[in-house]
């Protein structure tokens, strides 16, 4: 621990790193400012309350938007329309051939599938901002014409989520981390006051019944404080549970063969392929819970008066049984579609033989994929497992214990170390180049 903070100052002194980490904090600073903007034109109370109704997929949106979303501020939407923009140009990478020439064309092409996932993101944020309006058109003021408030209210929220990725963009340009993970980290501590609350008020609850049950006031405090510290150690196991599955790796050995080059010889080295257990992240869990919301949403914004058997069936669909277990069979499914998007074993098969290396016992060529994708398959599925068990049982002790905010507590440790994971190992990089003692020593 004392070798990290000396190594953290030993960052800070760096002129550059420390430029770098000032302006983080700046940008930072500046979201969170401008996440107590009210938007124009909105009843926040009224707002809040109708919001409020659209269940887990409001509660996520909102801690994502650092709760922007529930206070009806003009970052609402928050990063989300940049999120499932980017998943949408992934998934289209694959399907059209071109866009897949342009992200392999260097720092040219990265520049141009950035561009096109900027439009791409104001697209939906304007889309995302109409639904919004339109749902909530019952907490709009009536200081202006009704069509004229709306879209002065919708524009207010494409203007937010446009100024949340400027800022972004900003963070990786001239700052350190990646921009948007940093804010919707940024976003998540903000409402990790909220979480420890609803423990705290859990506990308390407990401490009062069990007291008054047993006519002992004393003893139903001790019982509370245990079941606070025992919530406190469960979460930091998780914590360190997470760490330890993210930062795990299956490394395939590759040998290179030795090659004459005049009268020089070269090559001859060992070598891994790096296969990450969590190779996919949290886009599963995102997918996941974008995909099951969608019945939730329906009901709220199309069928709000209706008694119908569909319209019963989407509005109780996210307390029922049957949600937890299409959530674990979507997360796999993701996890697995993700997976195959993203990790392409033909093409490192390919990279190995042309430079001249190859698996020991494994021939070159197809056999060679054929067992990176076997290897890789088989990572999956503990990779399903692990977000299954990490989303699900917060999800459903926070249900039956009714913890409120914690039930994100599994997505939410997710994401945390995610993107302190790889904050670490971009400092790490900036220190290893000026020869200074890291964090990974």
């Amino acid at each position: 621990m004392r070798g990290i903070f000396d190594t953290l100052i030993k960052a800070f002194s760096l002129p550059e790193l420390r430029k770098k980490i000032l302006f983080t904090v700046l940008i930072l600073g500046l979201y969170q400012i401008g996440g107590l903007i009210p938007a124009p034109g909105l009843d926040r109370e009224a707002f809040s309350t109708l919001v409020k109704g659209w269940g887990q997929i409001g509660s996520m949106m909102d801690i994502i938007s650092g709760g922007g979303l529930y206070s009806a501020t003009i970052f609402a939407l928050g990063i989300t329309p940049y999120i499932n923009a980017s998943i949408i140009i992934q998934l289209l990478t694959v399907v059209f051939p071109s866009l897949q020439e342009l992200s392999k064309d260097g720092e040219a092409g990265r520049k141009k599938m950035q561009k096109i996932t900027r439009y791409g993101a104001i697209g939906l944020a304007l889309v995302q901002a109409s639904l919004f309006t339109y749902t909530t058109r019952s907490a709009m003021t009536s200081l202006l014409p009704t069509a004229l408030n709306a879209i002065l209210v919708a524009l207010a929220f494409t203007a937010g989520t446009c100024f949340i990725v400027w800022l972004g963009e900003r963070i990786n340009e001239y700052g350190i981390g990646n921009g948007v993970s940093l804010i919707i980290f940024a976003g998540i501590v903000t409402r990790t006051p909220q979480m420890a609350k609803s423990a705290y008020e859990f506990c308390a609850s407990l401490s009062g019944k069990l007291g008054a049950k047993i006519n002992n006031s004393a003893l139903g405090i001790v019982i509370g404080v245990v079941a606070f510290l025992l919530i406190s150690a469960v979460t930091i196991g998780l914590i360190v549970f997470v760490l330890y599955v993210q930062n795990a790796e299956r490394r395939i050995p590759v040998q290179y063969s030795k090659k004459t080059v005049g009268r020089k010889l070269y090559g001859g080295q060992s070598s891994y392929i790096p296969i990450k257990v969590n190779q996919s992240g949290v886009m599963p869990v995102i997918f996941a819970m974008s995909i099951l919301s969608l019945p939730n949403m329906i009901a709220t914004m199309f069928l709000s008066k209706s008694e119908g058997v569909f319209a019963n069936w989407c509005r109780n669909f996210g307390s029922s049984p049957w949600y937890y277990v299409a959530e674990f069979f979507c997360i796999i499914i993701f996890t697995f579609f993700y997976s195959l998007i993203q990790f392409n074993p033909l093409e490192i098969s390919n990279n190995i033989q042309k430079n001249g290396g190859f698996i020991p016992g494994i021939r070159p060529g197809r056999p060679t994929k054929d067992f990176i994708f076997g290897t890789a398959n088989r990572l999956n599925w503990i990779d399903a497992l692990f977000l299954s068990f990490i989303v699900l049982v917060p999800t459903l002790l926070a249900n039956f214990l009714e913890l409120g905010y914690v039930w994100f507590a599994g997505t939410s440790v997710l994401i945390l170390t995610g993107v302190a994971n790889d904050l670490v190992v971009q400092i790490e990089s900036q220190l290893v180049t000026r020869n200074y003692k890291g964090f990974l020593d």
